[in-house]
């Protein structure tokens, strides 16, 4: 191969092996780190404006949603842009009222089953089994936010990462690819089948 092609075995297969090639994302490193969020309130100003910059992809992942702002947010962009898809991935039931009636809100604005110009472009499921390990953030084609554990005590949701365009790409696939091997939850009779889980895990932690 390499007298073939006049090139050296390093040159020729380092898309296999990896060593001498890096991912978009790996070689800007750090650099997609756009702010580090201190505060609750920076958290969900972030939050919220990952949704509302979305137009192609939003991906919301994580069963503990509750900040009205935000779950309104989010019903702002699936009314107001027809195009959106938008994928929420749940890890087991809803732990807040609040979010079992977000996501009746969403399926009264959107039915799951029409598809627009021939795609699907609201996407509910819930993984299984409940043991897996819960993932939280929210994710457009340009932008995303992760919080991580607080800074500042163990059921404080006041932490984040806000990540810029080449980790939110990253992010809105392992969302897609999470929510294609969930079960499905999207009609209202199987929302409104899905218990309240209360007391597992500390009560901030959302996305």
């Amino acid at each position: 191969m390499s007298q073939l092609y006049r090139e050296r075995p390093e040159a020729l297969f380092a898309h296999q092996d990896g060593r001498d090639t890096a991912s978009v994302l790996e070689a800007t490193g750090t650099a997609v780190v756009v702010r580090i969020l201190t505060r609750h309130t920076d958290l969900l100003e972030a939050m919220v404006g990952v949704v509302a910059g979305a137009r192609e992809h939003l991906v919301v992942t994580g069963s503990r949603s509750r900040e009205k702002a935000y779950l309104e947010a989010i019903e702002t962009a699936v009314a107001q842009e027809p195009d959106l898809v938008h994928y929420r991935v749940l890890y087991g039931p809803p732990r807040h009222r609040g979010l079992s009636d977000h996501l009746v809100r969403l399926l009264e604005l959107r039915d799951p089953g029409e598809r627009r110009n021939g795609v699907k472009t609201l996407h509910v499921g819930m993984v299984e089994p409940l043991r897996a390990m819960e993932r939280y953030f929210v994710a457009s084609e340009t932008a995303a936010v992760v919080p991580p554990p607080s800074f500042h005590g163990a059921d404080g949701f006041d932490c984040g990462v806000l990540l810029g365009r080449e980790a939110a790409v990253g992010l809105v696939q392992h969302g897609r690819e999470a929510c294609a091997s969930a079960r499905p939850v999207e009609t209202m009779e199987a929302v409104r089948a899905l218990p309240l889980r209360h007391g597992a895990t500390p009560e901030r932690g959302e996305a």
